[in-house]
């Protein structure tokens, strides 16, 4: 009698791609059934890993002031919850660490290290968020920012066909080629979304080097819609690996094994997500550049929401700066840390010591959700806030629409970030980008396209 899926599966097994392979294998030898159930036992399930310990790790902030004292209380005891991760082998926090959701969760400003393991929720949907610096020399700033405002694009969705950035074929291709990105949605929102930057906290910053006086642009974004769409996959193949291997793991903290067929899929698919990301900054960039008629001094980038891998250890940095050359295949300079609008981008150069991983702080952090900072606000009209926290400065948003919470006084102390970047020797601070102004998406819910759609029905 010929041996198919269904017997597999009445005897525990589930589908996987080694079913094909076996079949074959047992119906070739016809093999009997004690034969069978002794050369299935290879791929038996291991035992559920349990929960371990939770892990010492290195506290790299300090409550200045009484409104900081929850936020870090908070960091602690997730990152406490966090390291009962049976992968995990290590952790710290940065200065610039806040809470994102339920105990347990990675907070903004974390850093683990894992055995053989990529977490997909520990670089969540916006992966590869990164910034990107080009010098332009003794370009005019007001016409960078001009010249920048009228190339880049921010908000939800992509571009329409008749201003879509290019994305390289041979990028697009590869995508094809890969299991977790190779469906049509996801390349379609790959060609849509290039060149655009979303919303939140991302933005595009013009300034000017302390040291050398000369005029910068910095780009922050992660991968938009194709990265999202690859978390959402991750996510769910994590989750299948974490009912068979550990399921008292938090479903959050799943993983896909790094030596499994997905696990090296997902970490190829990260690379071409990471390569898609650098291609965005690249395109805007590039665009700026030509319409003003001027030519790059220098250019680096670094991503600060991503997985690194060094050997069998796969870093997660919830927003955290990489440091060490080996976490970068292309590094070509020093790493970016922002702060504010309002505040200097810091250029800063590091190595791995006993508190950082080999990581720095990726920002300034929040100590308060962006409702409980309008609420904060409340006693002012939003002009007055922004017309305060911007003063000298050319802010503009993309949609017209002032959003409060991207306001300097929606983040931690920048002074603050910096003292304890130095209190705990996190990194060294190289030069500063003193702002000129920037441009950021705007709040985008107060006329968003589904709201101008519902008033046009009404």
């Amino acid at each position: 009698m010929k041996i198919t899926g269904k017997e597999l599966i009445d005897l525990g097994y589930r589908p996987k791609k080694w079913f094909a392979e076996a079949l074959d294998h047992i119906n070739d030898n016809q093999l009997e059934h004690s034969e069978m159930i002794k050369y299935l036992a290879q791929y038996n399930s291991p035992e559920p890993l349990p929960l371990q310990e939770s892990l010492d790790f290195a506290v790299n902030i300090r409550a200045e002031n009484e409104n900081e004292a929850d936020n870090v209380a908070k960091v602690v005891q997730t990152m406490k919850t966090l390291l009962k991760t049976p992968t995990l082998i290590a952790g710290a926090l940065m200065p610039d660490a806040c809470p994102t959701g339920p105990d347990g969760n990675i907070p903004v400003g974390g850093v683990v290290a894992a055995h053989k393991a990529i977490h997909p929720g520990f670089h969540s949907a916006d992966i590869c968020c990164s910034v990107m610096l080009t010098d332009l020399g003794n370009a005019d700033p007001k016409k960078v920012l001009d010249a920048a405002h009228s190339i880049t694009h921010f908000g939800p969705g992509g571009r329409d066909r008749s201003t879509e950035m290019p994305v390289s074929m041979e990028l697009l291709e590869a995508f094809r080629q890969n299991d977790f990105l190779k469906d049509e949605q996801l390349i379609s929102a790959a060609r849509s979304h290039m060149g655009t930057q979303g919303d939140g906290n991302h933005f595009l910053f013009v300034g000017t080097s302390k040291k050398t006086g000369n005029t910068i642009l910095i780009t922050h974004h992660g991968s938009r819609g194709p990265g999202a769409r690859l978390y959402d996959k991750g996510m769910k193949v994590a989750n299948r690996f974490r009912d068979e291997l550990s399921p008292a793991t938090l479903r959050e903290n799943a993983w896909i094994p790094f030596e499994t067929d997905e696990g090296q899929e997902y970490w190829e698919a990260l690379q071409l997500i990471r390569k898609w990301t650098k291609e965005n900054h690249e395109n805007i960039h590039g665009a700026t550049m030509e319409k003003l008629g001027v030519q790059a001094q220098d250019r680096y980038w670094n991503e600060h929401n991503f997985v690194f891998r060094d050997g069998d250890t796969f870093y997660h940095a919830k927003g955290a700066t990489p440091l060490e050359d080996r976490f970068m295949p292309d590094v070509t300079g020093p790493r970016l840390i922002p702060l504010n609008m309002a505040e200097p981008v810091l250029i800063v150069q590091g190595k791995t010591n006993s508190r950082n991983l080999g990581f720095a702080p990726h920002g300034a952090g929040r100590n308060f959700s962006r409702t409980q900072h309008k609420k904060s606000l409340a006693h002012k009209t939003t002009e007055e806030i922004f017309h305060e926290e911007t003063k000298g400065l050319d802010v503009r948003f993309f949609t017209k629409d002032i959003d409060i919470s991207e306001l300097p006084s929606a983040y931690k102390s920048a002074a603050a970030v910096r003292s304890q970047i130095e209190e705990f020797g996190l990194c060294e601070v190289i030069d500063e980008v003193m702002p000129y102004g920037c441009i950021m998406a705007g709040d985008i819910r107060k006329n968003a396209p589904w709201k101008k759609k519902k008033k046009f029905r009404k």
